[in-house]
């Protein structure tokens, strides 16, 4: 008799693996109840079931996705089947649902993305933070600095008023002796708090070059992920009140890991700078380029319609394809170095996540049609309409 290989007979044998399935496993065979036997159920009886359906379900997570048993894969598979991340889980059924498989990598790489976003976004605000208290005691500093000029120059003056009296006797020049000192002091604090004045401002500068750096790809120089969707959600409500068109794209370097794999991540890095350098040649006020992650980068043009777009994208593009890279550190060629794009008419969707959903769908349908092309949401992928 052979194993069974259905995925009840998978998840039974993985349920084993995992030491869960045991005496209460169903079986063909319900013998008749005894009245006896029967008693109040502990606690035991009661969370027990709700573990084992628990963990079924992670098991037909990992077997329904063919996912490897880790304890990292199991983690996600807990988190996502017990609603402990939810944006997680619905990312993982729209791309089921679009007919593309959850591996490894994507999951690596949307865990990267989810990491780095959750760490830029709790900077930023204790950024926010910070600037608004300096700001605050840039102000106090400053009030407080003119209200002791101003009374060290009251000050200056009754101590000259004071002098003149010659005839006033001892306490009067004793009165003088302590205004003087006074007067000091006074001069002594205006000094301490112009320091701290000056102080604060260059503190304040070196924030607005924190939050530069923050928002700015190492490797590239380019805009990262977070400063591209701030900047996209104020173009958004700048083209739409201009009635402007505004187009979204995204591009992914073909075939990267490839390139990882035989010259390694350093000469990969190489090759991210050159399609950066190229694609930010595009750029200007009106056309924004980011990385986006990894391989991908993300492009908006504002005030083009999408073949406009997809002109400018696609000499991007051709750009790239027409040149021949070399690893300069042992002299092996990359050989024909492309990437896809998808672009999409932003206001042609409901929102900008379903615009940016059509752009990432257009990617992969350039993926799809043969790599090294750029497809726009909507259109005719160019080896389908050759088929055609």
């Amino acid at each position: 008799m052979t194993p069974d290989s259905s995925p009840r007979g998978s998840r039974s044998r993985l349920l084993k693996w995992l030491g869960i399935a045991g005496d209460d496993e169903p079986t063909d065979d319900i013998a008749a109840a005894d009245p006896s036997l029967f008693r109040d159920p502990t606690a035991r009886d009661i969370w027990l079931p709700a573990k084992r359906r628990l963990l079924g379900k992670v098991a037909d997570f990992l077997i329904d996705h063919d996912l490897e048993v880790m304890p990292w894969t199991m983690e996600i598979a807990y988190d996502c089947v017990s609603g402990a991340k939810p944006k997680l889980a619905q990312m993982i059924l729209e791309r089921t649902e679009a007919g593309q498989a959850i591996t490894i990598n994507w999951l690596e790489k949307v865990m990267r993305e989810e990491k780095g976003d959750s760490s830029a976004e709790l900077l930023a605000a204790l950024m926010s933070r910070l600037e608004g208290t300096l700001e605050e005691f840039s102000n106090a500093t400053t009030n407080a600095r003119s209200a002791t000029t101003e009374y060290g120059a009251a000050l200056q003056q009754h101590v000259d008023e004071l002098e003149q009296v010659g005839r006033a006797g001892a306490v009067i020049s004793e009165l003088a002796a302590l205004a003087k000192a006074m007067m000091q002091r006074t001069r002594e604090i205006e000094q301490n708090l112009t320091q701290s004045e000056r102080r604060a401002m260059e503190l304040q500068s070196s924030l607005e070059e924190a939050r530069r750096v923050a928002d700015e790809d190492h490797l590239t120089g380019l805009p990262n992920r977070r400063a591209f969707e701030t900047l996209f959600e104020r173009e958004y409500v700048s083209a739409r009140a201009a009635g402007e068109p505004l187009c979204i794209a995204f591009c992914d370097i073909d075939n990267f890991k490839r390139i990882n794999d035989s010259h390694g991540h350093a000469a990969g890095d190489r090759v991210l700078k050159v399609v950066a350098d190229t694609l930010s040649q595009i750029s200007d006020a009106r056309c924004h380029v980011a990385r986006h992650g990894g391989e991908e980068f993300a492009v908006l043009f504002r005030a083009l319609t999408p073949q406009k777009a997809w002109d400018r994208l696609d000499q991007a593009r051709q750009s790239i394809a027409d040149r021949r890279l070399v690893n300069r550190a042992t002299d092996m060629p990359f050989g024909r170095v492309t990437f896809s794009g998808g672009i999409a008419d932003v206001f042609a969707y409901g929102t900008r996540s379903d615009a940016l959903r059509a752009a990432d769908d257009a990617l992969y349908a350039a993926k799809q049609s043969g790599r090294n092309c750029i497809v726009v949401a909507g259109d005719t992928p160019p080896s389908l309409r050759d088929a055609a």
